[in-house]
């Protein structure tokens, strides 16, 4: 006998539509993550494809990073991988049971025929781990948000910091075994062995270069001077030399002077037209041609500028993150480290704390971009009271100002030292000190230390090798870089004997 259904009159046509919320499940792509292990199982060119992309994190399930990471273990050991050597090497962990045992390798080599697609699976499995990482710091973000014992700023600075890991691929995955660290140590060394010049960034002076290999990833380098010695002239001639003629991206922070000023600087390096010429605009007609022909090399250069008068550790490292992002940077320059702010809550804190926060944040920003990173410093005027039977005023490393953490932090150390500003006319193997300086490297944690002589053109606010610039730029050479169909006119020609006036009031 058939009942007739009851009609739920008494509910509302509203309410009969509504259903529970879907549950939200973490992106993923299980299917993926077991074709991409089965691949690997059954091809070893599948291992090599994967191997450098994926990492036990990526995958969600427990089973399927235990059986990534015994597949990884052989391939580092160099040992054959298959569904046998796998099975031993699950066994030998004793997770064979845990991972589904036998039968569940079996399935998943099964699953697929070649490796042909699995880097293609792999980087969809990586997305997914990816959205996984960014609800992760999402919810860390709103957790954090409605404490109020926490600083704003440190707070902006956290988010940042891991969210730049998750655009460069490079989260955190905790404590690493020594026997992956010395394999990749190992293929490291190998592609030196390889590569032709140097392992850093070149400075574009080869005597440096020979120090320090060039400017290292990671490293921290400080470049210190009394006021008028040439720091700014050094790294622009530095950041010249690096853009223009090795097109590596430069990052230049500077808080003294706008990027118009820069600009007219670099010109003068690029032109070797005085630096005052550009200060007053009256330039010749040659001038104003050779400026034209010379003036799209600065401007094809990478070099970004950042004028801020006041800058944080915390805006710098905010806006680099930014940088290697969108321009890939490969160098960061600062000029100069005391006219930072730390910005910290430390009410009682002295400045010699607050240098020291500096110059840490500044040694892990190199380390987080991997990249160098270049402080320029002052000295403290002790250089100015010392002095010994020469007359030399050589600075040394307790000359460093407000912080000996600076110090501490930094993988080099470096001074600038031009004897001729204290009237000191020959070095000490009595050759002429006129137009040269000495480039100091007072520490250098991995490398060797010694003092440098470079030439210095005042004029031109320029640093450049001691042995490779005439000392007089010939009107032939000059006109090289002119136009053919300029009108010349003779009277117009200033050949500009290289020098600098010993003038407390150079601007460089």
């Amino acid at each position: 006998m058939e009942f007739p259904q009851k009609k739920d009159n008494h509910i509302p046509h509203q309410a009969r539509n509504i259903s529970l919320p879907q549950a939200k499940v973490p992106p993923q792509a299980v299917e993926l993550e077991k074709a991409i292990l089965g691949a690997m199982m059954i091809d070893k060119r599948g291992v090599d494809e994967v191997v450098d992309l994926l990492f036990e994190e990526v995958f969600y399930l427990p089973e399927h990073r235990e059986i990534f990471s015994a597949i990884i273990s052989l391939f580092e050991e160099g040992k054959p991988i298959d569904i046998y050597t796998v099975t031993e090497a699950l066994r030998a962990r004793g997770s064979l049971k845990q991972i589904g045992g036998e039968y569940y390798l079996i399935t998943l080599s099964n699953l697929v025929a070649t490796a042909a697609h699995i880097e293609y699976h792999a980087r969809i499995v990586l997305q997914k781990y990816v959205k996984r990482q960014l609800i992760q710091i999402s919810g860390q973000i709103i957790e954090k948000s409605y404490d109020e014992t926490v600083d704003v700023l440190d707070l902006l600075d956290n988010a940042e910091q891991e969210l730049f890991k998750v655009s460069q691929g490079s989260l955190k995955r905790g404590s690493a075994k020594i026997a992956s660290v010395v394999t990749d140590v190992k293929a490291q060394l190998e592609q030196l062995a390889k590569q032709e010049g140097l392992s850093g960034i070149s400075t574009g002076f080869p005597s440096i270069d020979d120090y320090t290999s060039g400017w290292q990833d990671g490293e921290l380098i400080i470049i210190a001077a009394r006021p008028g010695m040439g720091k700014t002239a050094f790294v622009l001639s530095m950041a010249r030399n690096m853009a223009v003629d090795h097109k590596v991206p430069v990052a230049i922070f500077n808080l003294e002077m706008t990027s118009d000023q820069l600009i007219k600087r670099l010109f003068s390096i690029e032109t070797e037209i005085p630096a005052e010429k550009f200060r007053s605009g009256k330039l010749t007609d040659m001038e104003w041609n050779l400026l034209n022909n010379k003036m799209d090399k600065i401007a094809d250069a990478p070099i970004y500028i950042n004028d801020s008068s006041m800058l944080s550790i915390f805006d710098l490292r905010a806006q680099a993150r930014r940088m290697k992002s969108q321009y890939d940077i490969g160098i960061i320059i600062i000029d100069y480290l005391q006219l930072m702010t730390a910005q910290t809550n430390n009410k009682s804190g002295n400045r010699e704390q607050e240098i020291s926060t500096i110059s840490r944040n500044l040694k892990s920003l190199s380390k987080e971009l991997n990249i160098p990173v270049i402080a320029l410093s002052q000295l403290s005027r002790k250089v100015e009271e010392r002095s010994d039977k020469s007359g030399h005023k050589r600075p040394q490393l307790s000359d460093l100002r407000e912080s000996g953490a600076i110090e501490q932090d930094a993988d080099i150390v470096s001074f600038i030292y031009r004897p001729e500003y204290y009237n000191v006319e020959l070095w000490e193997d009595d050759t002429p000190t006129q137009n040269q300086a000495e480039f100091i490297i007072a520490k250098h944690r991995n490398g060797k230390t010694g003092n440098i002589r470079l030439r210095f053109d005042g004029q031109f606010g320029r640093f450049s090798e001691l042995n490779t610039l005439s000392e007089e730029f010939t009107m032939e050479s000059r006109l090289n870089d002119v136009s053919p169909n300029t009108d010349f006119n003779p009277d117009d020609f200033n050949p500009y004997t290289p020098g600098t006036q010993n003038n407390e009031d150079l601007p460089f």
